[in-house]
């Protein structure tokens, strides 16, 4: 191929531009038939269409299509003994040595591989050895999997952000596929695939036909747009010649109003949802209902702030296909229905609060492209919240019948001050009686890593498919979202899904809420869990704590930096003072208690909350040459508003003394 094309290949993903449907009803409707057709007269294979698989990273309204018998597995650096060297030691990072390479992953085809994330790529060579070759057909340096710098794994469909590597270019396999690592350690991947049996697939060679690039440009350049999406880049297929309603009203407490109502087949392509800021803050009390034909259990029964992915009480998610942007809450994930479809708001009232009515502008878009039952699930989500036990994992979903699972939103707020090493916890799936998928760790799950680094998963970032909603160290708390477009979970029978609290044994107390989104033939036999007013309501801990590495400082007359064990290290030439933002936490009274270290050379320091010292001045000399930690240290009480929510630590020399090391803040609410 051209190397002049390929750059211009490379270059128009990140064009935000729109591009025209390719396909019609008739193909959508054989390409549903072709996914769900598990048996060929004669026994002859199914053609597998390499683009027909590009497009799946962006033809959202095949969405609800079913893959009879292409179940979605991955191999990955989980400790089988079920504690947490996920990856760290590389114990369990490979499953043997060869002719000097670690053998990675050994795949029997004939299968696709979806996705590889890794959070800890090296410059090392990765080889790719398909169908029993002795020569590899792909060589790669690991690291250049995600950079985007070698065609065709290219932006942004292959990137990195929050501390997690990931490219999602399918790289088909034949009859066997495997991987080698060639290095000293590796370390933090997840290579997921999907079997294709009864499948006639061609190994990857390397080579783009045209028509397969043309489907990798429109994945690139959709993807490209994530942020900026309507209802029209998925208006194709049988989502094209969709239709608006628009309704505009005043939502009361305790009201319930009909936002769409049909009883004819057809399909809701999307909605969007505006109510200004009204949906923000601690109470989520505006529920979404939906239901499909004459089931008798709701398809959608979510607090429409966890639905949308607001993370506690704010905006948060702003997905490809999901999220929320300048007040307008969007989904564009269709829901097809057979013969009736109605959509509502309940507005739930509350005990003892003031509630005001909302005023709202809600559009649903829809067609009347009733569903294939033969090829196509209906839309359900299944939302959660509880404090599971000691010992318990935190379910997302328990489902029944024929489906897939499309994608998690999920909140976790610790119920103990300090690090979030409940994150540590890992991600189980078992389809059909058997387990699929495990996982190693929470922001790994989301195709991130490295929570509480600088840079890495240190704040929320949307991504298309992927995100963190939040990251709070003082907090305790954290969120994530990611969507299953290619890599959708397949079930014949039933799906469990759920995610450790914890490093290990579960045991680490959390508050988790959830919602899961699926496909499938067959509606939950009850209703989910009833969000109850306590249920709606964000949590608020009452003790915090800041690390210095996520600290938000100010020094003034003094150099401040954070040493490689993790202490916030102040050096002064005379006297000065540096300033730290206690942000995040709400208003109060609070005790104030301070970590630091005793040290040879340490300056006297005093601890003030603006103008007001809260210590006199005290020595952080040693007595000893050796340092001493001086651990969680009351300093004082201080009123904390969001006008004073810093404080401050002065120092100044002793005689050649001339150094403070401070470690962790503490706050504890007071009555």
């Amino acid at each position: 191929m051209n190397k002049l094309y390929r750059l211009l290949v490379s270059a128009v993903f990140v064009l935000f531009v729109s591009f025209p449907s390719s396909c019609t009803e008739a193909k959508a409707v054989e390409h549903g038939k072709k996914m769900t057709d598990q048996s060929p007269p004669n026994g002859a294979l199914k053609s597998y269409d390499w683009a027909e698989e590009l497009e799946l990273l962006y033809r959202v309204d095949l969405l609800p299509c079913y893959r009879t018998g292409c179940i979605v597995e991955h191999k990955s650096t989980h400790d089988p003994t079920g504690g947490n060297d996920d990856g760290f030691s590389g114990r369990y990072s490979y499953i043997r040595e060869e002719n000097g390479e670690k053998v990675l992953a050994e795949l029997t085809g004939p299968g696709v591989i979806n996705k590889i994330h890794s959070s800890a790529p090296t410059f090392d060579t990765l080889r790719f050895y398909f169908d029993g070759e002795t020569t590899p057909r792909l060589t790669i340096c690991f690291m250049d999997l995600f950079t985007g710098k070698v065609f065709p794994f290219v932006k942004p469909l292959s990137n990195n952000e929050i501390g997690g590597y990931y490219t999602y270019f399918p790289i088909p396999y034949s009859k066997s596929c495997k991987v080698t690592f060639k290095g000293p350690r590796v370390q933090f991947y997840q290579i997921q695939y999907r079997n294709l049996p009864g499948y006639d697939v061609k190994s990857y060679t390397g080579e783009l036909t045209p028509v397969q690039e043309e489907a990798m440009r429109k994945a690139g350049a959709l993807w490209a747009k994530a942020n900026y999406v309507g209802v029209e880049d998925y208006a194709q297929g049988r989502s094209s010649q969709y239709k608006t309603v628009k309704k505009t009203f005043a939502l009361q407490p305790g009201q319930t109003v009909e936002l769409f109502s049909k009883h004819k087949g057809g399909r809701i392509v999307g909605f969007e949802i505006d109510g200004g800021n009204a949906f923000e803050g601690d109470y989520k009390d505006v529920v979404l209902r939906a239901r499909w034909d004459n089931e008798s259990v709701e398809a959608i029964h979510v607090p429409l702030a966890d639905f949308f992915g607001y993370a506690y009480g704010r905006p948060a998610m702003r997905s490809l296909i999901m999220g929320s942007k300048n007040h307008v809450n969007y989904s564009y994930v269709p829901m097809p229905f057979d013969s009736r479809a109605e959509m509502q708001l309940t507005y739930l009232e509350r005990k003892n609060v003031t509630q005001y009515p909302i005023q709202i502008t809600a559009r649903i878009y829809y067609n009347d492209t009733a569903r294939d039952p033969e090829t196509e699930g209906k839309f359900y989500a299944n939302w959660r919240r509880e404090r599971p036990e000691s010992g318990h994992h935190y379910e997302f979903a328990s489902l029944r019948g024929k489906g897939h699972y499309v994608g998690t939103i999920f909140q976790a707020q610790g119920l103990l001050p300090g690090l979030t090493t409940f994150y540590e916890g890992d991600d189980s799936t078992y389809v059909d009686g058997r387990s699929r998928i495990k996982g190693i760790g929470s922001e790994d799950y989301t195709n991130g890593g490295w929570y509480a680094v600088l840079d890495r998963w240190d704040r929320g970032i949307s991504m298309p498919l992927h995100g963190c909603l939040d990251y709070s160290v003082p907090m305790s708390r954290t969120g994530a979202y990611r969507f299953f477009l290619n890599d959708k979970l397949t079930f014949e029978q039933e799906l469990y899904t759920c995610v450790e609290h914890g490093p290990e044994g579960n045991a680490y107390p959390v508050d988790y809420a959830s919602v899961a989104y699926y496909y499938c033939d067959t509606p939950p036999a009850k209703r989910g869990m009833e969000p109850t007013e306590a249920l709606r309501t964000v949590f608020y801990p009452d003790r915090h704590m800041w690390l210095p590495q996520l600290m938000s400082i100010v020094p003034s007359g003094l150099v401040a930096e954070v040493d490689p064990s993790g202490r916030l290290l102040l050096k002064t030439a005379h006297q000065g003072f540096v300033r730290i933002m206690l942000e995040d936490v709400p208003e109060g009274r609070y005790k104030v208690y301070i970590t630091y270290f005793e040290k040879p050379n340490g300056a006297d320091f005093s601890v003030w909350q603006r103008q007001k010292q809260l210590t006199d001045w005290q020595t952080s000399v040693s007595l000893s040459e050796r340092e001493t930690v001086k651990d969680k240290v009351l300093v004082g009480e201080i009123d904390l508003t969001h006008q004073t929510n810093s404080l401050s630590i002065h120092l100044r020399k002793n005689g050649v003394a001339d150094e403070f090391a401070l470690g962790n803040i503490y706050l504890e609410l007071q009555p």
